[in-house]
């Protein structure tokens, strides 16, 4: 009867310290479930840009080969359109950055009449569906008789870029603790040594990131791009393009190195970041 018990019990003990492992580290299993969905449609770009097809269709393995990671530049008009995409989103980046910070610091400091006003306009491009806008900037182009190319793709990604930089960096500067300038203009700083002293790098954080939001949204744009571009063609209409006639092995290289850079930038970040905390502590 003591064996039969022992054995009950131990019977008993085992599903419950399964219970407890499970919800010790379910939300570990649910964050490494969700991240490898996430990573998994780029291990198989990865994975296909070592394929070599025997037709146009990079859609079937065959056999690996590294032809096309020595030839990245293979295809005609590739490596020109991915420069044009590059050139766009740096440049975007840059005009949505300066004005959306701007743009933050008048709505986070200072009152005025049209204020809500320009909150709910600064907030419309992100609510309002991509193919809308990008039909309401072709309309606006035509009436105003400007030959569409490079121009009206970077007006139209300043202008969608825009709201992205404005909530990052108004939502760091609302959050910051005016008595910090306070403390500087009692010790005799001027209002430009304040700013680029203790207001600047206190809003830097957020500026970075809505400054990556805008680079990656400019250059990875289709949609607004494709409604504005005219004969101009970037890398996602390149690709669009390219898609209807076969895929090839090349683009799966660009998008395996734009995903390893991005990657890299992200470790190097947050190694970056660790080490700051381990000096400050």
């Amino acid at each position: 009867m003591a064996v039969h018990g022992t054995t009950e019990a131990t019977a008993v003990r085992t599903p419950n310290r399964g219970l407890r492992w499970l919800r010790r580290n379910i939300v570990a299993i649910a964050g490494l479930c969700t991240l490898g969905y996430l990573i998994l449609p780029n291990i198989v770009v990865m994975v296909f840009s070592f394929n070599k097809p025997n037709g146009r269709f990079n859609y079937q393995w065959q056999r690996f080969s590294t032809d096309a990671w020595r030839d990245p530049c293979g295809v005609a008009d590739l490596c020109g359109s991915l420069g044009l995409s590059l050139q766009l989103a740096l440049w975007a980046t840059l005009g949505a950055t300066v004005l959306g910070t701007m743009i933050a610091f008048a709505l986070a400091r200072y009152r005025f009449r049209a204020r809500s006003g320009v909150n709910t306009l600064i907030f419309l491009p992100m609510a309002m569906p991509e193919v809308v806008m990008a039909a309401s900037l072709a309309t606006l182009f035509l009436n105003m008789g400007i030959q569409f190319g490079f121009w009206t793709i970077l007006i139209a990604h300043i202008m969608f870029c825009l709201s992205f930089v404005v909530t990052a960096v108004k939502a760091r500067v609302m959050s910051m603790d005016p008595r910090l300038e306070q403390a500087a203009q009692d010790l005799y700083a001027s209002p430009l040594q304040t700013f680029l002293r203790v207001t600047l790098p206190i809003a830097a954080p957020g500026i970075a990131s809505g400054a990556l939001l805008s680079f990656a949204l400019s250059f990875d744009d289709f949609i607004i791009t494709n409604f504005n571009a005219g004969s101009t063609v970037t890398f996602p209409m390149f690709v669009w393009g390219s898609a209807q006639r076969g895929t090839p092995v090349q683009i799966n290289v660009i998008g395996t190195a734009m995903f390893l850079v991005a990657v890299v930038c992200v470790v190097v970040g947050q190694l970056a970041g660790a080490r700051k905390r381990s000096k400050r502590s």
